[in-house]
């Protein structure tokens, strides 16, 4: 595996923010105005699974308004993984040095991506974490956090990962860790998707850091958090630490 590319001190380059939409038209317009004032500097790209209640117009009419607001119509609801790797595909054919991830409903808060990109003139990865010192939630059910935090210490035991949030998804990434190889291979398609992106930029060796953020839970519109991602997450982190292990071990038996 390549050696990470070396990190550049000073400005972290051209940035794209990717939102991926479904059935986010009341939330997208003014988080757009948000994050266009937090981050000037940023462009945004808004990828829209077809959503049903009209964002993919909505975001067309913001992105008439803004040349620096583009939008991705996607032909159906294809899970977060692939609305994201999508995004991802379309920044770096552009140019683009700083792939940022954030959600359409409201609950990251771009007033808070400048610590994001600031953190980032030393990393490869930086997540907006809820679980480190200064991180919180705001006005979320109990069942919720429970879920995530036991998500984060399952995932963060069995792959050996640096972070304390593995299922954060407001984060910033150079564009070299999004290389071709990962890319193609990632599979998985619901929230899961974080982690299975940090697992491996974590093998690859890149370096990854947190920043505290506030998170807020979504004010309009339902959570994309159903019983199949949750199956899905469970059952792949599982095989990914057993595959781990296993490599671990036949390695030391080899050498």
């Amino acid at each position: 595996m390549n050696a990470p590319a070396p990190r550049p001190g000073g400005a972290v380059g051209p940035v794209l923010v990717v939102i991926p939409t479904y059935n986010e038209a009341h939330s997208i317009r003014p988080l757009v105005s948000r994050l266009r004032a937090a981050v000037p500097h940023a462009d945004v790209l808004v990828a829209d699974d077809n959503s049903p209640d009209g964002t993919g117009a909505v975001a067309d009419a913001l992105a008439a308004e803004d040349p620096r607001v583009s939008v991705l119509h996607r032909p159906a609801k294809e899970g977060l993984g692939a609305a994201y790797l999508d995004g991802f595909r379309w920044g770096l054919d552009r140019g683009y040095g700083v792939l940022v991830e954030m959600d359409g409903d409201g609950s990251h808060q771009p007033e808070q991506l400048p610590r994001l990109l600031t953190a980032l003139r030393s990393a490869d990865v930086v997540i907006g974490s809820r679980w480190v010192p200064g991180g919180r939630i705001v006005h979320w059910p109990r069942y919720r956090e429970l879920l995530s935090r036991g998500g984060s210490r399952y995932s963060r035991a069995l792959l050996d990962l640096p972070v304390l949030d593995a299922t954060g998804g407001f984060r910033a990434l150079r564009g070299h860790v999004l290389e071709p190889s990962l890319l193609a291979d990632v599979a998985s398609q619901g929230y899961c998707f974080q982690v299975d992106l940090l697992h491996r930029a974590a093998r690859a060796g890149h370096r990854i850091v947190e920043v505290p953020i506030t998170f807020v839970e979504r004010a309009h519109g339902d959570s994309k958090m159903s019983r199949s991602i949750v199956t899905e997450a469970l059952w792949r982190v599982t095989a990914w630490g057993v595959a781990s292990r296993f490599r671990r071990i036949t390695g030391r038996r080899h050498t």
